[in-house]
């Protein structure tokens, strides 16, 4: 009888993606650049192994949100003063910050933990169309 299949960490192979963020809704992209950080996309997939790939991100300022998100979305921030509480609409962070904005996004959907933490150190994001990674040869993914 065939075991099951456990990857080790030191046989992970790791490709780069490049995502482009233009007119696409927030949370599909955050669920897609999420799924590949944690290898769910791979044959291989463990779930206490971080074997997912690298994701660039391009265009975070382009990102879509539907309805009324853009007015009524709410993003918060503590200092941990008194009166440190600073809120942010969803309109202000796509103008002002993008990239943040996307990381968020896609940090909620990664597992908690050191693990999580891994996984999101794979994740880049830039503001506009350029990305300092093209050494690294990525392969481009279309976000439905």
């Amino acid at each position: 009888m065939k075991d099951t299949y456990m990857q080790r960490k030191e046989d992970v192979k790791r490709n780069w993606y490049v995502i482009d963020a233009t007119d696409v809704n927030l949370g599909r992209l955050a669920t897609r650049v999420a799924h590949i950080l944690r290898g769910k996309h791979k044959a291989t997939f463990t779930p206490h192994i971080d074997g997912g790939d690298f994701v660039i991100v391009v265009n975070a300022s382009k990102v879509n949100l539907t309805g009324n998100k853009l007015d009524k979305k709410i993003y918060y921030n503590h200092s941990g003063y008194t009166g440190g509480l600073r809120e942010r609409s969803a309109r202000v962070m796509r103008d002002k910050y993008p990239v943040e904005m996307v990381e968020r996004a896609v940090k909620g959907m990664l597992p908690k933990g050191r693990l999580g933490r891994q996984m999101y150190k794979k994740l880049f994001v830039y503001e506009g169309n350029e990305h300092p990674h093209q050494a690294q040869k990525p392969v481009e993914l279309k976000v439905d």
